[in-house]
C-alpha cells in the first residue's frame, strides 16, 4: 500500500517536498517511481529510485530540479525546486518488482493515491 502526500498550491520559482509511505514486509525491496498526470495528457514519469537508493533515474524535464530519495522507513520523498506551471499535475508514486526503479508505467506494480501539485504563474 502506497500513501502519497506534500502537493499543494505554489508560485513559480517554489519548491514542495512530496513524500510516499509504502507498508509490507517486503517494500524495502520494492524499485520506487513518481509519475505525473495533467489534464488531458498521459501519465509520464517522473524519477525512479532503485530498492537501495544506489541509482536514481530522472526524467530531462525534472532533471537539475527535482530530486528522489528514499529512507529506511520505507518512505521515498520527491523535493521539487524550481517549479514552473508546466509541472503543475497529479503526482504518484509507485513500486514496482523491478529493483532498479524503471520508466514505463506498465513496469509498475502497486500505485498510490496520487497528489495534486498546482504551481501558479
Amino acid at each position: 500500500q502506497l500513501q502519497a502526500s506534500g502537493g499543494g498550491l505554489v508560485q513559480a520559482g517554489g519548491s514542495l517536498r512530496l513524500s510516499c509511505a509504502a507498508s509490507g514486509r517486503t517494500a524495502s525491496m520494492y524499485g520506487m517511481g513518481w509519475f505525473r498526470q495533467a489534464p488531458g495528457k498521459e501519465r509520464e514519469f517522473v524519477a525512479a529510485i532503485s530498492w537501495n537508493g544506489g541509482s536514481t533515474d530522472y526524467a530531462d524535464s525534472v532533471k537539475g530540479r527535482f530530486t528522489i530519495s528514499r529512507d529506511n522507513t520505507n518512505t521515498v520523498y520527491l523535493q521539487m525546486n524550481s517549479l514552473n506551471p508546466g509541472d503543475t499535475a497529479v503526482y504518484y508514486c509507485a513500486a514496482t518488482v523491478v529493483t532498479g526503479g524503471p520508466r514505463r508505467v506498465y513496469e509498475y506494480d502497486y500505485w498510490g493515491q496520487g497528489t495534486l501539485v498546482t504551481v501558479s504563474s
